[in-house]
């Protein structure tokens, strides 16, 4: 029997950690610069740009500036929504972003909880909209300072793009350690045009949209307003989004530019079926819990938001200032007992239970400006930028009872009531300078994140919950590209993450009072890789990383739709990326990605009486993804396209003893098609997913009390579309 590589034996081991990184490097990394380095070495030219596929897209994610993906020293990705949107929905950013390495974006059929999404690891906790990853649409954070984001306010029928940023320097963008994504909608250009479309398909789901864009008198706009509706895939599942946009492009004057931007979202009463266990989703995974029927769980969401950008040019210089406000309401209905909100003489402590009804009022504003300066010096071309964010956030938060005597789901009596406010202010400086085949990328940020708590409930033995809590931290960021020939770079980065809890997270201790014991996690992250052209057409990205965190806050407890959290100690994420793209022939292209991660606690804690032993994986993290597709243009605008998508297992908690969600790999099939006449253009789209029926889990809800871990994925499933355009 052949003898098994000793390296790779050694990085099973309980190693030094300081270690582990280079072992990971030495395994992997050479090989797969040798291999890069062979097919690059075949031609000698630079980069080409007349493609299908696009080779170096610029990106401004990361550097601040526009620079070519290419020439970046951490792994950035960009989607180009123009094209994705032809054979798409256009209403779950998990539809565009499922090929990016890194990154893992689940549906949980559940619009009342938002999408799962987490990158390299950071944000799979989430019990409910997104943690651990920055959002920002045009240049306006749809992340609030404490860390929590919403991914629903992606206008995803206006979005010109999609940038994704993974890696140590995500981590000059502040609180969260994860990764970027940051969605820039369209410009208004061109002659005014008006668009309509329509489409439907399975579990009753109907999408209408109407929208105009283009340039009238040196102003450009871009309006649209649609309505989704669906029955959901599961019981108890229903839901209706609205949603509305705008965006103005003016020029003051030659040297400036203003952009003007608003957007909506209102989903009222949207059904929440929660999760289910293990024996329901065996018996029927579109069943319900008896709790979500019984407390009618559900949430109504309503979002308002408004902001500008400004951009005044100075020869090279540039300065930049931007300002957003905005509100959003949301009233939740849980599934808590009754019986756990009534203090009785044997448990009095349940006088500080919070209700099973969450309602908030959210006020929410932020200011930035930075400066942008490029020279050359001696060693090159030095961009240098300097700037300021400052972000608040003000919750007049109530909570109640989920009950009025035996009825359930009802808004019932008074049990919270406070006003919670986060506020974050980050000077940063950032450098890049271009000298050679080297290019060397500096940053750095200092966060200031204060959380503030004034209690207006104190009733009987409920006393004063009030209180403050301050986090800081300093995160510096280094990388560095070597162009080992015009079609081939090499690189390397590290530095330093930050991640508060959330106010979500601090709202609600073991013992439903505010946990100002929570701390921030801290992490050290380092990326290695190489970015080769390969030929005249294709494009291959290979990166390592090495991600370790002091503090990780890891979920406590999870009941009734409430998560708790706590501190455990270290955890280590290791993994490799890959992903690749080609044009194989004039009318056939494919792209790929590939992730391995190994995602494990370094360090045994306790949770809930539970020790935790060190080597458990992480819940909510697959150890293995991957997505592949081909892409066939048969006549001209007309594609069809096959997509595969493959998870690997996923944990459900801490302990590593629940049946894991299994892996599956699901197939999708798309044709689109367009035709013009005249000033008219129309479009065509029909879109099976899940082709071969293949039963399972979409998403886990992480340590559950009660068991219901499990989210089931759609069966297969069928849509058509139409859509029309006039051009004046």
């Amino acid at each position: 029997m052949p003898r098994a590589n000793p390296d790779l034996h050694l990085l099973g081991r309980r190693t030094p950690r300081a270690s582990r990184l280079a072992q990971l490097v030495r395994i992997a990394f050479p090989g797969a610069l040798a291999g890069l380095a062979g097919m690059a070495a075949a031609q000698d030219a630079a980069p080409p740009s007349d493609s299908a596929v696009t080779l170096n897209p610029v990106v401004v994610t990361g550097s601040r500036v526009e620079t070519g993906s290419f020439d970046l020293p951490y792994s950035v990705d960009a989607v180009d929504m123009r094209t994705n949107q032809a054979g798409n929905l256009g209403v779950n950013a998990s539809e565009a972003l499922a090929g990016v390495p890194g990154l893992v974006i689940q549906n949980r059929q559940n619009y009342a909880q938002d999408l799962q999404i987490s990158i390299r690891g950071f944000g799979a906790r989430a019990a409910f909209g997104v943690r651990g990853v920055k959002l920002i649409a045009d240049g306006i954070p749809a992340t609030n300072p404490d860390g929590q984001g919403q991914a629903a306010t992606f206008n995803l029928d206006t979005a010109e793009r999609i940038e994704v940023m993974r890696g140590p320097f995500s981590t000059v963008y502040g609180n969260h350690a994860g990764g970027v994504i940051q969605l820039f909608s369209r410009k208004g250009e061109g002659e005014p045009r008006i668009r309509a479309s329509v489409l439907g398909g399975s579990w009753g789901t109907t999408k209408f949209g109407l929208g105009a864009e283009g340039e009238k008198d040196g102003i450009g706009f871009v309006l649209d307003a649609s309505r989704f509706d669906t029955d959901g895939y599961r019981d108890h599942s229903k839901t209706r989004r609205d949603q509305g946009f705008a965006k103005l492009t003016l020029n003051p004057d030659e040297d400036s530019t203003l952009t003007l931007v608003a957007n909506g979202l209102r989903q009222p009463e949207t059904e929440d079926p929660l999760g289910i266990d293990w024996d329901t989703y065996q018996r029927d995974p579109r069943a319900v819990d008896d709790a979500a029927l019984e407390y009618d769980t559900r949430k109504s969401i309503h979002h308002l938001q408004g902001g500008a950008t400004y951009e005044r040019r100075f020869g090279s210089d540039r300065l930049q200032m931007s300002a957003y406000t905005g509100r959003r309401s949301v009233t939740q209905y849980q599934s808590i007992p009754d019986f756990v909100q009534i203090p009785t003489t044997k448990n009095p402590e349940r006088a500080n239970h919070a209700g099973g009804v969450v309602d908030f009022d959210r006020d929410f504003y932020g200011l930035g400006a930075r400066w942008i300066a490029e020279r050359t010096i001696g060693l090159g071309e030095l961009t240098l930028t300097a700037g300021v964010d400052y972000d608040r956030s003000e919750d007049d938060r109530r909570g109640y009872e989920n009950f009025i005597g035996p009825t359930l789901g009802v808004k019932g009596q008074l049990r919270r009531n406070e006003i919670d406010t986060v506020t974050s202010i980050d000077p940063y400086l950032q450098a890049m300078l271009k000298s050679g085949p080297w290019q060397w990328s500096l940053g750095v940020r200092h966060s200031r994140v204060s959380f503030k708590v004034e209690d207006k409930y104190i009733v009987g033995i409920n006393g004063d919950d009030s209180g403050n809590v301050r986090f800081s931290e300093t995160t510096p960021a280094i990388g560095v590209v070597y162009a080992l020939s015009p079609a081939l770079n090499v690189y390397a980065s590290a530095g330093k993450g930050f991640e508060t809890p959330t106010l979500n997270e601090l709202s609600y201790g073991s013992d439903g009072k505010f946990n100002f014991n929570l701390k921030p996690s801290t992490s050290r992250q380092v990326e290695v890789g190489t970015k080769a052209i390969v030929g005249d057409n294709t494009r291959v990205n290979a990166a390592l990383f090495h991600i370790e965190t002091d503090d990780e806050i890891v979920v406590a407890g999870a009941s009734g739709g409430r998560t708790s959290y706590q501190n455990a100690g270290r955890t280590l994420r290791q993994g490799v990326e890959l992903a690749a793209e080609s044009e194989f022939t004039r009318n056939l292209t494919g792209r790929a990605a590939l992730t391995w991660m190994k995602a494990e606690y370094d360090e045994a804690f306790v949770s809930r009486g539970t020790t935790i032993p060190s080597g458990n994986r992480i819940p909510g993290v697959p150890q293995f993804a991957a997505y592949a597709e081909l892409a066939w243009e048969p006549v001209a605008d007309v594609t069809l396209a096959g997509e595969a998508v493959h998870r690997g297992k996923v944990h459900v908690s801490d302990t590593n003893t629940e049946p894991p969600a299994p892996a599956y790999t699901l197939f999708n099939l798309r044709l689109s098609a367009e035709q013009q006449q005249g000033p008219w253009t129309f479009g065509q789209l029909l879109r099976v997913d899940n082709l071969f029926d293949r039963k399972h889990i979409g998403s886990v809800i992480v340590g559950d009390t009660n068991g219901r871990f499990y989210e089931p994925g759609l069966e297969r499933s069928l849509y058509a579309g139409v859509n029309a355009s006039y051009r004046f």
